[in-house]
């Protein structure tokens, strides 16, 4: 399956399983309500959003921190596959996070 974005056809996300290093700190990956998030919940609660997101012939990941809409991934950071911007956005997470 896939959504239309910007007039470009995206795959839904299969989201992986829960990172060890976020299972670690009490952290799970779930998945959002729009088929090209998910959400990192930690205590309980949603905290960050990862958006994959197109980027020319390429893909994007936006990490939110939801408690205040900041964005804390790297904006010029593209990857060849959906699934890749994923992985990545969770890397960049986990660096922001110092785990």
């Amino acid at each position: 399956m896939a959504v239309t974005i910007y007039g470009r056809s995206v795959p839904c996300l299969k989201l992986p399983p829960t990172p060890d290093w976020l299972q670690r700190h009490g952290g799970e990956l779930r998945p959002d309500l729009n088929p090209q998030a998910a959400e990192v919940w930690l205590d309980g609660q949603p905290l960050y959003r990862l958006e994959v997101r197109p980027a020319w012939d390429r893909y994007s990941c936006a990490v939110v921190d939801m408690t205040n809409g900041q964005r804390l991934d790297d904006p010029h950071s593209v990857y060849p596959t959906a699934d890749e911007a994923l992985r990545g956005g969770l890397e960049q997470l986990r660096t922001r996070l110092g785990w």
